[in-house]
C-alpha cells in the first residue's frame, strides 16, 4: 500500500478564502490517494473497508478504481507472482 498526499478537485471545485484582507481562490483541494495491491480473494473486503471508512455522503468522497495486475516482481530477489506481494 502507498499513501500519497495529492491536490485536485472534482465536482466540488475550489472555494474562496481571505488572507490578510485579500480574497483568493483555492482551486486545488488537499486529498489523499491510496494505491493498493492485494490478492483477488481479498479485494472485496478491502473495497468494503475503504468505502465504510471514507463515505460521508458528500461530494468529494472519492472513487475506487479496480484493475488487474498481470505480474508482480520483487526486485531484491526476483521473486514473482503472489509470493512477491
Amino acid at each position: 500500500m502507498t499513501v500519497l498526499e495529492a491536490r485536485g478537485h472534482g465536482r466540488q471545485k475550489g472555494h474562496t478564502e481571505f488572507y490578510r484582507g485579500r480574497e483568493y481562490t483555492v482551486d486545488l483541494i488537499p486529498k489523499i490517494k491510496l494505491e493498493m495491491v492485494c490478492r483477488t480473494r481479498w479485494s472485496r473486503e478491502a473495497v468494503q473497508a475503504i468505502v465504510a471508512a471514507a463515505r460521508t455522503g458528500q461530494i468529494g468522497d472519492g472513487k475506487i478504481f479496480l484493475s488487474r495486475i498481470d505480474e508482480s516482481i520483487r526486485i531484491r530477489n526476483d521473486e514473482r507472482g503472489e509470493g512477491a506481494l
